[in-house]
């Protein structure tokens, strides 16, 4: 899908294809609904900044080594998503990928680290790229190091 027609569909159908395709992969363990546009999800599980509540996130992943990359793009929306204000105050989090629950640290990417990692993101995903013209923000990477 190129990434005008993935925005428009997200816009007009995300609020309703998201959820249900989180409850699928969610109570498969990540078997069922586990890729998206042949990309892999992963279910985020997160802690609200100001609530202290659980909160789960299913969001496309980039695989690096050991590493679960994921981009706070929020579609290129001018704000960032929930989901990483949360990891910012709470970087323990918890992550689902086919079937394997592991418990990670979540850092935001900085300075060169970040670049080199969004070159390879946006040839992983050239999606990325549109969302950043769709924003004045700049957009977030974060990688997810599991913990033993």
């Amino acid at each position: 899908m190129k990434p005008e027609t993935a925005v428009k569909f997200e816009r007009r159908f995300g609020k309703y294809f998201f959820p249900f395709h989180r409850f699928v992969f969610k109570h498969s363990h990540g078997y069922v609904a586990g890729r998206f546009e042949k990309r892999p999800m992963v279910l985020l599980f997160h802690t609200g900044a100001k609530s202290g509540q659980p909160r789960e996130t299913l969001i496309q992943y980039y695989p690096h080594g050991d590493e679960i990359v994921v981009v706070g793009s929020n579609g290129g929306r001018p704000k960032a998503p929930a989901w990483l204000h949360n990891v910012r105050a709470h970087p323990e989090v918890r992550v689902l990928t086919r079937g394997k629950p592991q418990q990670a640290r979540a850092r935001v990417l900085e300075g060169s680290e970040r670049e080199a990692m969004w070159d390879e993101l946006a040839s992983f995903y050239p999606g990325y790229k549109h969302y950043q013209t769709l924003t004045d923000r700049r957009i977030e990477v974060v990688a997810l190091t599991p913990e033993p």
